[in-house]
């Protein structure tokens, strides 16, 4: 395995050794330089162009939410979040950062975190994000993706087949999925007056406030799911699973549960995807977008035997193209489109223009 480059961005002197003592203690990894604040951060990446940078939020001259936006506009690098900061404020900034192009997120450790827990998850973290190729993010925003050259689509789905009409939208992603989500939220208009299901893996304790940022990212109204609420007072809303809860339908009513994990995932894309299925069939539409592993793929092709409409994000747009290879492989998905195509898409099949 090629050694991994790290760039460890972080002011607290005492965390930043105990980050490069972990990476020095694997042999694939290897620590190029070490940055205190943000400024430097960028001055570095652009030198010496690191296959991972880690990076802290709060970061004197500089934030870590501001390097972030720069590297991604002009350097583009797998960044790896590293806070400990859990008020509201530092997490709405964590997902700022997610949505500018970061790839993943990780707590820092705790002063008794001494089972090598935390560090062989780091280690990980870092493993898997080298093996990412970003995506530049011009104002370090996720913007509309514009259709990759030479990128043909196999068939337009933009209406529901005739005498029938679209009830419900169900989305699934993970890894990269913050931006994705925004995008394509952002591109539904506001006439859209059908539910739409959101499942997002996001690492504890980094989701507990996710829903309540998207709310601001769009005019969408976005909240996490009650146990119990009608499917029908969600019309117009996006509604989300919170952490480690799986989000069903059933009786027409939303449900959360604590079943056991699906790939090592509560919340579960699989688990809402099939519960739609079984609810809605031939009414619903469904996408699987960016994210590691499998999650979400038979889920989606649950959907897709029950005649829904089903979408996979294409790999050119994708951070992580996992989820949806999974879904492609089996069938799952009627169309593979690009990002800045899935919102327009969703829009028609709802029967509304897109904004």
């Amino acid at each position: 395995m090629p050694t991994i480059r790290v760039l460890v961005v972080e002011d607290s002197i005492t965390v930043r050794k105990r980050m490069c003592e972990v990476f020095s203690a694997d042999p694939d990894i290897i620590v190029m330089a070490e940055a205190q604040d943000g400024k430097r951060a960028i001055e570095l990446c652009r030198e010496l162009r690191p296959d991972v940078v880690t990076m802290d939020m709060m970061l004197p001259v500089m934030t870590g939410l501001a390097a972030t936006e720069y590297i991604m506009a002009h350097c583009p690098t797998p960044i790896l979040v590293v806070s400990s900061s859990l008020n509201r404020g530092e997490l709405f900034r964590t997902y700022e950062a997610l949505a500018a192009g970061a790839v993943d997120v990780l707590e820092k450790p705790d002063a008794d975190d001494s089972d090598g827990e935390w560090e062989g998850r780091l280690v990980s973290a870092v493993k898997m994000l080298s093996r990412i190729k970003v995506i530049t993010h011009p104002r370090a925003r996720l913007r509309a993706f514009e259709q990759p050259h030479g990128y043909h689509a196999t068939g337009e789905v933009h209406q529901m087949p005739a005498g029938r009409r679209c009830q419900i939208i169900a989305i699934g992603a993970s890894t990269g999925g913050p931006a994705a989500i925004v995008e394509i939220l952002r591109a539904l208009p506001d006439e859209l007056r059908i539910p739409i299901l959101l499942v997002l893996h996001i690492s504890e304790p980094f989701g507990a406030a996710f829903a309540d940022w998207l709310d601001g990212q769009t005019k969408h109204r976005v909240s996490y799911a009650r146990d119990g609420e009608s499917v029908s007072s969600a019309a117009g809303r996006v509604i989300m699973a919170p952490p480690d809860r799986h989000l069903v339908v059933e009786a027409g009513r939303l449900r959360l549960t604590q079943d056991p994990e699906r790939y090592s995932c509560r919340p579960s894309v699989d688990v809402l995807f099939e519960s739609v299925a079984r609810e809605f069939g031939a009414t619903a539409t469904a996408c699987l977008l960016t994210g590691m592993g499998r999650d979400g793929a038979s889920g989606l092709l649950a959907l897709r035997t029950a005649d829904a409409i089903t979408i996979a994000q294409d790999e050119a747009t994708c951070i992580v193209y996992g989820m949806p290879r999974e879904a492609v492989l089996l069938g799952a998905a009627q169309r593979v489109l690009p990002l800045g195509e899935i919102g327009p898409t969703l829009a028609s099949l709802a029967g509304v223009s897109p904004p």
